[in-house]
C-alpha cells in the first residue's frame, strides 16, 4: 500500500498546530480501531469454526468460507488512520479540551 503525502499546511488550518492535529488524529484513529475490532469480533462469533480431523484425537479448525468472506471485508476498508484524517479534514470531526469541561462545570 502507498503512503498517501498530507500538506502540513491542512492539518494546521484544522487545529492550533500540528501537534494538536496529529494527537486528535491518532485518539479518534484509536477509538475507530476499537469500534472496528468490536464489530469484527460480534460478526465472527456469530460463525462457528468447523472442525475436521487429521489424525486420530487431533482436531483442527478448518477457516469457514464466512469467515474468510468476512474477514476480507475488514481487510478492504480503509485504515483507522485514514479514516480519523478524513474525518477531521472534512470537518466532522470536533475536539475540545477537558480543561475548558472543567473550568464550566461549576465546584460542588
Amino acid at each position: 500500500m502507498a503512503i498517501k503525502p498530507l500538506e502540513i499546511h491542512t492539518l494546521e488550518s484544522k487545529a492550533a498546530n500540528v501537534y494538536e492535529a496529529i494527537v486528535v488524529l491518532s485518539k479518534r484513529a484509536r477509538q475507530i480501531n476499537e469500534e472496528t475490532k468490536l464489530e469484527f469480533n460480534q460478526r465472527i462469533e456469530t460463525i462457528a469454526a468447523i472442525p475436521t480431523t487429521t489424525n486420530g484425537d487431533e482436531e483442527e479448525m478448518d477457516a469457514n468460507p464466512d469467515q474468510l468472506k468476512i474477514s476480507l471485508e475488514f481487510e478492504k476498508r480503509a485504515k483507522p488512520t485514514e479514516q480519523a484524517i478524513g474525518e477531521l479534514l472534512s470537518d466532522k470531526l470536533e475536539f475540545r479540551y477537558k480543561e475548558e469541561e472543567e473550568k464550566k462545570e461549576p465546584a460542588a
